[in-house]
């Protein structure tokens, strides 16, 4: 197990109308901007239970934050922020609304261009940020519970990320009724982006790490199981809470500590989404596994624990077992009508890898993966792979 430090200073308010204790979180004297997206909260009742929360507090509001959080909105969201003197931030949304308040949290206090926080990127320690906290809606990413963010800027089509250990979010309220009111093909893409985010974190060697091991195969055997329940139009609260809390735990730091991992799939991911605007978790579903099929020799032996403990495939060898993980984890993709062939999302993708080469020569990306090894080209024959 490799050395690890781990602090991750979060308070979780799970379960059902926990979001009426946050009037008890925040401090009374706070001025609050609350963030959100387009406007579901509005009607699947979150907004008002969180009005009526915060009812003696004193209360702004920001609205229009897109998937995908987008620069140019922030920047007017930051603008709010130091014209009426915010001390707290309140995310009330999925992962592109907490994403993009970590990124104004962080921007607040900051004295030079807010671009440059990614574009350096700018590493934002304890004290350094506004306080804030979430409200999810909108199992994925993780962002309620750990300290990183990506953002898009459409007009450089860039999609980059930062973080640091000054955000994370003071509190996190994780009420499983949201997903009642969520589209299936949002509940898809929050299913396959926390299974993502586990393979990133897990599928790289074998590790004497043994806990973290299996915590990450628990999540991911999780996820498999409840993703027919909560695909369901008949609501399954407890499916709900345990999708909800799978998401949480697969990014929040814990099954990443004394293991080496990945995340090139998500550098490579990101790319497609700034170009063709793809769902960030479908673009994802779409690298994965040519990435693995690509670096098949060393991370066969993980691809076949991964066969043989998660999707209990006992027949073969090693490289027959780590074949077969890659299919099932495809099927498992597809079981969610998430495609994972470029192809299958625009007609326009020809010279993609080629702009992924580009854009990974010019950041000086010059070695990724968990040994640090892929370099431009190999990223440039995976997505081609990808087609």
């Amino acid at each position: 197990m490799l050395n690890f430090e781990l602090k991750n200073p979060t308070k979780i308010l799970f379960g059902k109308g926990e979001i009426s204790k946050i009037s008890k979180e925040i401090p009374q004297d706070a001025k609050i901007l609350m963030i959100y997206g387009g406007g579901s909260i509005k009607n699947n009742g979150v907004y008002d239970q969180v009005k009526d929360a915060l009812k003696e507090h004193n209360l702004h509001e920001f609205g229009g934050v897109p998937a995908n959080p987008e620069y140019e909105v922030l920047v007017k969201a930051l603008q709010f922020i130091r014209e009426n003197k915010i001390t707290y931030l309140l995310a009330v949304g999925g992962g592109s609304v907490i994403d993009g308040v970590k990124f104004l949290s962080a921007a607040a206090k900051y004295e030079g261009e807010p671009w440059d926080i990614l574009k350096r990127p700018v590493r934002t320690l304890e004290g350094e940020a506004l306080p804030f906290a979430t409200i999810l809606t909108l199992p994925a990413t993780g962002s309620e519970m750990n300290s990183g963010y990506v953002i898009s800027r459409r007009e450089t089509n860039e999609k980059l990320s930062s973080g640091g250990p000054g955000l994370f979010p003071q509190f996190s309220v994780l009420d499983p009724e949201v997903i009642r009111s969520i589209p299936k093909r949002q509940i898809a893409n929050g299913i396959a982006d926390a299974y993502t985010h586990v393979l990133e974190q897990y599928m790289t060697a074998p590790s004497s790490a043994d806990l973290q091991e299996r915590i990450a195969e628990s999540i991911l055997i999780s996820l498999q199981e409840t993703a027919p329940k909560v695909m369901t139009e008949n609501f399954d609260y407890d499916a709900a809470g345990n999708f909800m809390w799978c998401c949480t735990m697969a990014l929040n730091g814990l099954i990443q500590k004394g293991v080496i991992t990945d995340w090139a799939v998500h550098a490579m991911g990101h790319e497609l989404t700034a170009y063709y605007g793809i769902d960030h978790a479908r673009t994802l579903a779409v690298i994965a596994p040519s990435h693995y099929r690509y670096n098949f020799d060393t991370k066969k032996e993980k691809l076949a624990q991964y066969a043989e403990r998660v999707w209990k495939i006992t027949d073969g060898n090693t490289e027959e077992k780590a074949e077969a993980a890659i299919r099932k984890m495809e099927e498992f993709f597809h079981s969610l009508e998430i495609q994972t062939k470029l192809s299958d999302y625009t007609e326009d993708y020809q010279k993609t890898a080629e702009r992924v080469e580009k854009a990974f020569t010019e950041r000086n990306w010059l070695g990724l993966g968990e040994h640090k090894n892929l370099t431009p080209q190999d990223a440039y024959k995976i997505v081609e792979m990808s087609y």
